[in-house]
């Protein structure tokens, strides 16, 4: 299992690459109180996900959900990569 702060990185790295910044930060915002029973469905599911996701990727997901702080730290890095890419607080069309 990958260490928790480096697969945090390693997920805000992708988000930020794939343009979808604002919408995780949104869903990860709206979703959180449910984050925990995410993170048990995943575990019941890992055997299967496994056959089709990245080596030990829905453990390291559902450790990610199921830890408040992990998922704060996900949504801090995120809303950096944000204020990094405007500075000035302005909002390009």
């Amino acid at each position: 299992m990958m260490d928790q702060a480096n697969f945090v990185e390693k997920i805000a790295n992708k988000i930020i690459d794939l343009g979808l910044t604002v919408p995780a930060i949104f869903l990860l915002e709206a979703h959180k109180p449910l984050a925990f029973v995410g993170s048990q469905l995943l575990l019941v599911a890992q055997p299967t996900l496994d056959l089709f996701l990245p080596d030990q990727f829905a453990g390291n997901l559902a450790g990610l959900l199921a830890e408040p702080a992990d998922i704060d730290q996900l949504l801090i890095r995120l809303e950096a990569s944000t204020d990094q890419s405007h500075p000035s607080g302005e909002v390009k069309p």
